[in-house]
């Protein structure tokens, strides 16, 4: 079980730290509320994400062997972003494949990277709370909010990552289990489009208006992400005429445990979730 009163070394990545911000400030509340105290590494650099390798396998390599030699000895690191956990895992893998890759980064950077360094998708670290029975905070419920969580394709994983946990189904348990409804649809790992939303937005804009008509018609009041660029990409690439909200899973976890959002959480969304928060009164 996870130890109370806890640090973890943290990557937040590119877009928790730009245009998910509150996606990072509720998880950072969340987590705190919890007795577990996130610590941002220093001076952590782009994992390389879509960009870097697909474009050159040097840098590819390089961005995320660096952030992973910041790692401070004896701490696990913790990711809340798929695609970052995605990089920072694969190269690990691949560090411990070959040895000598070890030396490389070690003459880099001037760090040694702990090949065996436990890396965690946050899905890892909340799997391991009862939320019902931990007595260091109280649960508000979720009333009943009707929720189609949405992981998205990153958490799949290619073949040589098919060993590691799969976390599908964690988020309905969760919600369910802090009164909300998750519904059964067909979408929940659907690919948005990722960043063919930045070069083909037509076809970023076709694939996520398929997940949200399917949301809807599941009678889902919203969606729940797990990732930040999925949910950017929902918001921004949507055209129909009646999107539902999405909802970052993380504001969801702090709003459960009457954490009331700060610093213009639900500001930042392009589809307000605020009347239907209040209309279900979770605020």
């Amino acid at each position: 079980m996870l130890d109370q009163k806890r640090k973890l070394a943290y990557f937040p990545g590119c877009s928790l730290s730009t245009s998910a911000k509150e996606n990072n400030s509720s998880l950072i509340h969340f987590f705190k509320r919890v007795g577990i105290s996130l610590i941002e590494l220093e001076d952590w650099n782009c994992c390389g994400s879509s960009s870097a390798h697909s474009t050159n396998n040097n840098l590819a390599e390089q961005l995320p062997a660096r952030n992973l030699s910041l790692v401070p000895a004896g701490q696990s690191l913790m990711v809340a972003c798929p695609s970052c956990y995605l990089r920072l895992k694969h190269c690990q893998l691949e560090i411990q494949k070959d040895s000598k890759l070890l030396q490389k980064y070690k003459k880099q950077f001037g760090r040694v990277i702990n090949p065996d360094l436990n890396i965690l998708h946050f899905f890892e670290v909340i799997d391991q709370l009862n939320l019902k029975k931990n007595t260091q905070f109280s649960i508000s419920s979720l009333n009943g909010l009707r929720c189609a969580p949405y992981y998205g394709c990153m958490l799949a994983r290619p073949p040589e990552m098919r060993h590691e946990k799969n976390h599908y189904g964690l988020m309905e348990g969760i919600l369910r289990n802090l009164g909300a409804e998750p519904v059964r649809w067909s979408y929940a790992s659907r690919c948005c489009g990722t960043f063919l939303s930045v070069v083909r937005p037509d076809i970023a804009t076709k694939l996520v208006n398929q997940i949200i008509s399917n949301s809807v018609s599941c009678k889902a009041d919203c969606i729940v992400t797990a990732c930040a660029m999925c949910h950017m990409n929902i918001e921004i690439r949507c055209n129909l005429p009646h999107p539902i909200p999405v909802m970052h899973f993380s504001e969801l976890l702090s709003l459960a445990i009457g954490e009331v959002p700060k610093n213009g959480w639900f500001d930042r969304h392009l589809i307000d979730p605020l009347p239907l928060l209040k209309r279900k009164k979770i605020l």
